[in-house]
């Protein structure tokens, strides 16, 4: 009888250690999600822009797509790497890091290129709007899921530097409930913001009260609107946080001019405005972040559409994309 009761005790004495390494790992993985803030605000800005334009019906369809491969992204691919390069070459993740940077300076840069430059028609779609809406989304969520590998990358990062654990498996647990909290978040955030106009349409046809119907009214004639600034802020995410990833990547090799510049520049302005001086310095590093972003994005899209792209191509990949 008594070994049965030390058998218990033991297995009391297990369990209440798993449940405190699980209280620790839940709070862990909260505290260091809310140091990620900013860019899960950028992730989040840059994803509607992914399926605007496209039927309604295929918006929330989209945006699963694009959530499980940013499920993907982090779990599958990220969380393995962020944890071999820990372990083994540390000194990896900056260089890395800064080739993330750079790939969304070029994607925000590009987006603008496009969007001022002349329009071009694609005439095999013309006559065959299923395929173009097809391929269209294929495209969204191919761009869409490579923009959130970078974005992902830059939370994981950010998340394994606030780790503060000596055990691997601890260390993969907190990221890896990181990986599904963010996720579900942003895209969530997705969602909803997505499907509001539909929302409103709702209201306008069933609502009981006048208010709820010039609501629904509101809502659905400003919703267009709305994933239009979202679009555009999206655009602008891109560049702000490549062009912070890049500032970041310049410290840690040692190069502190640009850095410095900005870090002064953005004192100096929040010395001005004492009563606000956290929200100027902030708005002006973030301003000058994507400015930078920016100025090497313009330099890069030339760089990658008519040297890096060309030579790729030359080796056989992309055969199966659509030309437009």
């Amino acid at each position: 009888m008594s070994g049965l009761l030390a058998l218990l005790d033991d297995v009391a004495a297990i369990a209440k250690t798993a449940a405190a390494q699980v209280d620790d790992i839940t709070t862990q993985a909260t505290s260091v999600g809310a140091k990620t803030a900013g860019i899960l605000i950028d992730d989040t800005a840059v994803t509607p822009k992914y399926v605007h334009g496209l039927p309604a019906a295929r918006e929330l369809p989209i945006v699963w797509k694009i959530a499980k491969g940013s499920i993907f992204n982090k779990l599958i691919i990220l969380l393995p790497i962020a944890m071999l390069i820990n372990a083994f070459v540390p000194f990896a993740f900056v260089p890395l890091l800064m080739l993330g940077g750079f790939y969304l300076c070029y994607e925000g840069a590009e987006k603008i290129v496009h969007a001022l430059g002349p329009k071009h028609g694609h005439s095999q779609m013309k006559n065959d709007p299923a395929a173009k809406g097809a391929v269209l989304e294929q495209q969204r969520v191919a761009g869409a899921i490579k923009t959130d590998f970078i974005l992902s990358a830059e939370i994981m990062t950010i998340a394994q530097s606030q780790i503060e654990v000596t055990s691997i498996w601890h260390e993969g647990a907190i990221l890896g409930v990181v990986a599904v909290m963010m996720t579900a978040f942003v895209y969530g955030s997705v969602a909803v913001l997505v499907k509001i106009d539909d929302i409103g349409l709702k209201m306008c046809q069933d609502g009981r009260l006048s208010g709820t119907r010039a609501l629904g009214r509101g809502l659905v004639h400003a919703m267009p609107h709305i994933l239009t600034v979202i679009s555009v802020v999206g655009t602008a995410a891109m560049l702000w946080v490549g062009g912070s990833i890049v500032v970041h990547s310049l410290e840690g090799f040692g190069f502190h001019m640009i850095p410095d510049f900005i870090h002064h520049t953005a004192d100096a302005a929040a010395h001005q405005l004492e009563a606000a001086k956290g929200f100027v310095k902030w708005l002006v590093t973030a301003a000058l972040d994507g400015v930078l972003g920016l100025a090497l994005g313009l330099v890069l899209v030339p760089v990658v559409q008519r040297g890096l792209k060309p030579a790729i191509a030359i080796f056989g990949f992309g055969k199966n994309k659509q030309s437009h």
